[in-house]
């Protein structure tokens, strides 16, 4: 992405003003905050500490699977996928040891769940908070939440009934029980302390928003504002600030940087604008369609950065924005190359002796995807 920026600027395709101005304040600082509580809240063992004492009320493998599935995705409305598949890697490794459940299983179910969950959150995954910002939208929270978590959460369990379906003979009677993963100890109790308080300012500002929508019908903080607070006390206060800035994915801040200068440039050509057809973007089914597939091919963010602007110039309406956020986000469960998130989890996977080919995760995740593309049609197009 960075390489495509800096050649349409080497080239004169966009000049350097409308570059810079091209790039989303409001996302990289948002993106930016998010990063930062991702990091300290992993490197704190705080998450290892939660992980333990709400994974070990499953008795079963179909117990600890739900938990798995239905506790990611909740998380991943909040923390944004990308920071959970860098820091839910290990988690369900480890949870695959102690309970004997094939760790390839445990990969799919964190992959599923943490892009399946982050649908219904405007700031769950990158590409529903463009949609967010850049669309306008008075009341996000409220929005996405009416939209789309109904169908979210009939997707999540789509997910838990395909892979029990995939491996079916590790949930027969005879199967292994779950054996009890004793408590993990939090190794940075004092950072421990300031995640919590940002944790505590994330929900908090995102429940005030909440709030604020269904009484005016309005949005008070900006999305941008939240990331910044849930960061500041850990830039502030903590005594590991460098280490936590120095380790936050910086890579894909200028991902983003360099995305946006991209689509800029390739926007002002009219090129992609003269591929797509009105019906297209007026279709809920076709703007599903056409967003898992183009997904697989330049992926959903920069999706999203291309369509979101056509569907804005026809007078989009909040259906057919929702389905561009549904469908290019449930497209990560189509194939590997689908989200960066199933790239960060398997890079991670690999590095402790695991992983998933790209035929093993499309045999699951095309029969998923299908089911979830059925789910999310339906709802849209009842709402």
């Amino acid at each position: 992405m960075l390489g495509g920026a800096v050649a349409v600027l080497l080239f004169g395709q966009i000049a350097p003003a409308a570059a810079l101005a091209a790039i989303n304040i409001d996302v990289m600082v948002f993106l930016f905050g998010m990063f930062v509580v991702g990091e300290a809240l992993s490197r704190s063992g705080y998450l290892d500490w939660l992980s333990s004492r709400f994974f070990r009320h499953a008795r079963t493998p179909g117990q600890l699977l739900a938990l798995v599935i239905f506790g990611f995705g909740v998380l991943s409305a909040l923390l944004m996928n990308d920071t959970l598949a860098i820091i839910g890697t290990p988690l369900v490794l480890g949870l695959a040891a102690q309970s004997r459940l094939p760790k390839k299983l445990l990969l799919f179910a964190l992959a599923f769940a943490i892009t399946t969950g982050s649908v219904a959150s405007p700031i769950g995954n990158p590409q529903n908070l463009l949609v967010a910002v850049n669309s306008g939208m008075t009341a996000p929270f409220v929005t996405f939440a009416f939209w789309l978590l109904l169908p979210t959460i009939a997707s999540l369990t789509a997910a838990w009934l395909v892979l029990r379906l995939y491996y079916r003979k590790d949930f027969a009677p005879s199967a292994p029980a779950v054996c009890e993963p004793s408590p993990a100890a939090v190794p940075s109790p004092v950072l421990t302390r300031i995640v919590k308080c940002s944790l505590a300012i994330l929900i908090g500002l995102a429940l005030a928003n909440i709030a604020a929508s269904l009484v005016t019908g309005a949005i008070v903080i900006p999305l941008p504002l939240i990331g910044l607070a849930a960061a500041l006390p850990i830039i502030i206060f903590s005594g590991e600030r460098i280490a936590v800035l120095k380790a936050i994915d910086w890579c894909t801040l200028v991902f983003f940087a360099a995305m946006f200068v991209l689509m800029a440039s390739v926007w002002q050509t009219g090129y992609f604008q003269s591929l797509v057809s009105g019906t297209m973007l007026s279709s809920v089914p076709l703007l599903l369609g056409t967003s898992i597939i183009v997904s697989q091919f330049i992926s959903n963010v920069p999706f999203v950065a291309l369509f979101l602007p056509m569907i804005m110039q026809t007078g989009g309406t909040t259906g057919q924005m929702m389905a561009l956020a549904a469908g290019s986000t449930i497209a990560g469960n189509l194939t590997i190359l689908g989200a960066a998130s199933n790239v960060i989890i398997i890079q991670n996977a690999e590095k402790q002796g695991q992983t998933l080919t790209f035929f093993e995760f499309a045999r699951v995740g095309i029969p998923l995807t299908i089911v979830q593309v059925m789910v999310y049609w339906v709802f849209l197009g009842f709402i």
